[in-house]
């Protein structure tokens, strides 16, 4: 299923499919920046897709292109946090950041390669690292276009310069996780079962050899609704992160039975 909702009609670069080695540091003139990132599956996700972030002063157009993602919970479409992580390797992990032995490398385990959340690409309201989970908030469902302007960190403006800014997309079907890890629980809410917020595709926002914005605008993200509070460590639950729950364990006690 591919869900677009248009939020904004911006000027933005396309989308393009280069991928670069190497990140020193973002394409510039004056105070415009322009990254993109080619986004990888991880934990066997099948999750992949493209990203570019337009940078002028403090404010980014981020346009992100995802296929083959999770697709639906309880009838639903899959929400898909997805953020831009910074001050780290600026790098995606690879399997042998899982270290508990579990078969799939969760965020925490991430973090020493991707570093924190700078900025949550929500579809609409707060962009920081409280809206981690806000999953009313993000695109969902198999493949999505998503598009937003919106204001910079000024420490995520720092890393989309130097390089180590990283998109990272979340949430992965529990029937392709192994067993024992599609039972958990998610290392960053313990209401939410280890399939909801597990890392899908990944990909380091590398120097792009686009430097203007010419005219242009694309759809973007999903209809969004009510957010709920988050960060790395994340206080209560909605209607939203509780349905969430309920569809991907009931999808993880099928799979045990059987």
């Amino acid at each position: 299923m591919n869900t677009k909702t248009r939020l904004l009609a911006v000027p933005a670069l396309a989308l393009g499919a280069l991928a670069l080695s190497s990140a020193p540091a973002l394409a510039h003139g004056d105070d415009l920046w322009s990254g993109q990132a080619t986004l990888g599956t991880m934990n066997n996700s099948g999750t992949t897709g493209q990203a570019m972030v337009d940078v002028h002063g403090m404010d980014a157009t981020v346009t992100v292109n995802v296929s083959g993602a999770a697709e639906t919970f309880m009838d639903g479409p899959f929400p898909h946090a997805q953020h831009i992580h910074i001050a780290a390797q600026g790098t995606c992990p690879g399997p042998d950041a899982d270290t508990d032995g579990d078969g799939v490398v969760n965020t925490t385990e991430g973090h020493p390669f991707y570093g924190h959340i700078g900025t949550s690409l929500t579809t609409e309201g707060d962009t920081s690292a409280d809206s981690a989970l806000a999953v009313e908030r993000f695109p969902g469902g198999s493949s999505y276009t998503y598009e937003r302007t919106l204001e910079l960190t000024p420490e995520t403006a720092a890393s989309l310069k130097d390089g180590s800014a990283v998109v990272v997309v979340h949430g992965v079907d529990p029937e392709r996780m192994p067993e024992a890890a599609a039972a958990k629980m998610s290392d960053l809410d313990p209401a939410l079962p280890a399939a909801a917020t597990l890392p899908a595709a990944c990909g380091t926002l590398a120097a792009s050899q686009m430097a203007a914005m010419p005219e242009g605008g694309a759809a973007t993200g999903i209809e969004a609704g009510a957010s709920n509070s988050a960060g790395l460590t994340v206080a209560g639950a909605g209607a939203g992160l509780t349905a969430l729950a309920l569809g991907i364990a009931a999808v993880a006690r099928r799979r045990t039975r059987a």
